[in-house]
């Protein structure tokens, strides 16, 4: 086979490959049909039965006039608000340390690193649930003037989205030339100043890259937020979930909608600063 092959080409190379052109076109269709059939039934007039009735806006009218539904948003990106500072920061210092220093027992923090990344949510949720409990964080919490009131779910999908900034940050700064930072020590800056002049700037864009993501992936988290949280704390998606089992609304389209435009929103401005790093490098 390899003696088939043009020059350049790789095994995928071989032939026309419309086996593979038709995974992925099957794939993307089994990925992403039910989420525009959920965008599209979001404009349906009839509110049940799965049967297009015609165009309307009323359902939107109808999610913005739910008080329940708006307090969990804004719960929702209270908390993604709070988890997005800490994992921010939390990612940034652990980026800086694994690209600057190197210490006994490196490549195994590494790999402690990504745990959260790869670790199943589930487990994440009932290990945060059974720390909360026993340490008494789930009700001493929730006495705190909002929003630290929004109790535990607050901190907790700052852990698995932490490791996220770190990675971006970091393949931010391989590109650093570390001579600016001699420059400016020579030019009499203390470390501080260098670090908040020179660091800083250059990380920029990874860490609102890294941060949006962390947003994103804090805001439509369920499984942790739906161990961690009482029942004085209703986040968006499990506002949703609970009003699924109920039956479906199209006024549940309208609000998932919402959050797939805030969500791709993010993800597009976190992609469009990471690309001219790409092709800079």
């Amino acid at each position: 086979m390899a003696a088939l092959l043009k020059p350049g080409q790789g095994p995928l190379d071989y032939g026309k490959r419309r086996w593979l052109r038709a995974v992925f076109v099957a794939v993307l269709v089994m990925l992403y049909t039910p989420i525009l059939v959920l965008i599209a039934y979001s404009f349906n007039i009839q509110n049940r039965g799965g049967i297009w009735k015609g165009f309307t806006l009323e359902n939107y009218a109808k999610a913005w006039h739910n008080s329940d539904l708006m307090s969990a948003l804004l719960n929702s990106l209270s908390i993604a608000f709070i988890s997005t500072i800490f994992a921010t920061v939390i990612g940034a210092m652990v980026a800086v340390l694994l690209w600057r220093f190197r210490f006994p027992g490196k490549a195994a923090y590494e790999g402690a690193m990504a745990l959260p990344i790869v670790i199943p949510e589930i487990c994440m949720g009932v290990a945060m649930l059974l720390f909360y409990a026993r340490t008494g964080m789930m009700t001493g919490m929730t006495h705190l003037p909002w929003p630290l009131n929004l109790g535990t779910p607050s901190p907790s999908p700052t852990s698995p989205c932490f490791p996220f900034v770190a990675v971006v940050v970091r393949s931010r700064l391989v590109g650093f030339n570390r001579q600016l930072e001699e420059a400016s020590k020579d030019l009499g800056a203390s470390e501080w100043q260098t670090f908040t002049r020179i660091l800083i700037p250059y990380m920029m864009p990874g860490l609102v890259a890294g941060a949006l993501l962390a947003f994103t992936l804090s805001l439509d988290d369920f499984v942790i937020t739906f161990f961690t949280s009482g029942p004085e704390t209703v986040t968006f998606p499990v506002k949703i979930y609970s009003m699924v089992k109920t039956g479906v609304k199209y006024e549940v389209n309208a609000a998932s909608t919402i959050l797939i435009v805030i969500t791709i929103v993010a993800t597009v401005i976190a992609m469009k600063l990471q690309a001219p790093d790409k092709a800079g490098h």
